[in-house]
């Protein structure tokens, strides 16, 4: 797997020069790798458009081709169509071009487990993301993090009828994907025909605002043997399409900016146009009763102004059973300065009690090289969160030294919902020889700058509606 993951990447400097960045190379490459897999397959594919017709040609032949292809298949019905939806011909060197192909065509993309094959494509994305705000990064959560929400949370769907996992901001796909890896670890990849069908073809959905990474999540997913459901649009700002789920886990964008006005819809019990509260909304309304959630919000969220209204509606309708404190630098090295949580809450039965488990307070934040995210930092937390998917296991209070904490819902409230709640002493600040290094403190001073910023905006654009009123 590392072999094709540095095989395939190490071209992708030379199309650089070419003009083909980190993003348009995957993107590229999503084409090429679907045609080369749907040849393996045996997929019906009109032979004037298929991976034979271009592996033939060469020259400018070859490029004028390719450009024909993508335009045909953009036209096409069904996975082809959403694949190629938009899709745009990057290459100008047909000799680069040419170059690619033979790479691809040399692996035998379906002889490999589902796990290598999948795994060779997160290896592209991750490459990506690391190269900063470039390529994947803005639709990049560290796997790590997601294969501990993923274990906790246990969306499992066998012998469920019509079960369905759902990440309305799913970028790449990633935790749609882990959930699939999951599944397969679990059941040593055995599964019932009836649910093996039903989990290939009526299990995962996702919405995404951005072609692109909308587009990468449908190749990802293929690449697992699966057909999911990927809408293309605005989760928060578009209608309710009437769609429910079983689970859902989720990373919205950050920032809490949206599109400068609340959303016009009926089933939003709070009118704000934060965008990140009304994600919060939003996945209350698609979740079934009964269903269940994580979702990864910024610190700033949990105790914004705004906030103390969302969250006691939520703590209403829903059992905001346990809070995931993150590590510093979770996010490295594309949002390394945000500060973050996991919300895990079901929808049907009030709050009341919402434990905490702090991985943060004095542990070393994350670097890109010197402390990578590693899945042992979040191990003492799956065994506090317990066996139980709901949170509803028998739990031990560690008390003021330690890591897991309860908090009544009457706790809460005193607090007027505001659910950033801390209680260890940060020995960081007391010992200079604990601070954060120099270029984390400032991403986080940046990081909280930029938050102050969008609150602002936000102040302003509510005095010039009412001056216009």
């Amino acid at each position: 797997m590392s072999d094709i993951v540095n095989k395939l990447w190490g071209f992708c400097h030379t199309l650089r020069h070419d003009g083909i960045d980190y993003g348009d190379y995957i993107e590229q490459l999503t084409y090429l790798l679907f045609l080369k897999m749907a040849d393996e397959k045996g997929i019906e594919i009109n032979a004037e458009y298929n991976w034979s017709s271009l592996i033939e040609r060469s020259g400018n032949d070859l490029l004028d081709h390719y450009n024909e292809v993508l335009r045909n298949l953009r036209n096409a019905e069904g996975i082809l169509g959403d694949i190629f939806t938009q899709a745009m011909p990057r290459f100008n060197n047909p000799v680069n071009l040419k170059k690619v192909l033979n790479m691809i065509d040399t692996e035998e993309w379906s002889a490999l487990d589902v796990d290598v094959k999948g795994a060779a494509f997160e290896g592209l994305l991750e490459k990506a993301a690391a190269e900063g705000k470039k390529g994947a990064g803005q639709y990049f959560t560290p796997r790590v993090l997601i294969r501990s929400i993923v274990k906790v949370m246990q969306p499992d769907p066998r012998g469920k009828m019509e079960f369905k996992i759902c990440d309305p901001a799913c970028g790449t796909a990633g935790f749609l994907m882990l959930a699939y890896e999951w599944l397969m670890n679990i059941t040593k990849g055995a599964l019932d025909r009836k649910d093996a069908f039903s989990i290939k073809k009526k299990t995962c959905y996702g919405q995404d605002l951005v072609p692109r990474p909308r587009r990468l999540a449908l190749m990802n997913l293929f690449l697992h043997g699966l057909e999911p459901e990927i809408y293309l649009g605005d989760s928060i700002y578009e209608p309710d399409r009437g769609e429910r789920y079983d689970c859902i886990l989720t990373n919205p964008p950050f920032g809490i900016k949206g599109a400068n006005q609340a959303p016009v819809r009926d089933d939003f019990t709070v009118s704000t146009s934060n965008k990140q509260l009304n994600f919060v909304q939003h996945v209350v309304t698609i979740l079934k009763r009964g269903g269940r959630a994580a979702m990864v919000l910024p610190d700033n969220v949990l105790f914004s102004d705004e906030a103390a209204e969302v969250f006691k509606y939520l703590t209403e309708d829903c059992n905001i059973h346990t809070i995931l404190r993150l590590p510093n630098g979770t996010f490295t090295p594309y949002s390394q300065g945000v500060k973050a949580n996991v919300l895990f809450f079901q929808k049907g039965l009030p709050t009341e009690e919402i434990w905490i488990y702090d991985c943060r307070t004095n542990i070393p934040g994350v670097t890109k090289k010197e402390r990578p995210l590693i899945s042992k930092m979040f191990e003492d937390f799956e065994k506090c969160y317990g066996q139980d998917p709901t949170g509803q296991d028998q739990r031990q209070d560690t008390g003021q030294e330690g890591r897991f904490r309860r908090f009544s819902i009457s706790e809460i409230k005193e607090r007027n919902y505001n659910l950033d709640i801390t209680w260890l002493r940060d020995e960081s600040l007391e010992d200079p020889d604990l601070l954060p290094e120099p270029q984390v403190l400032a991403a986080d001073a940046i990081t909280e700058l930029n938050a102050c910023v969008d609150e602002l905006q936000e102040i302003l654009d509510c005095i010039e509606a009412e001056e216009g009123e």
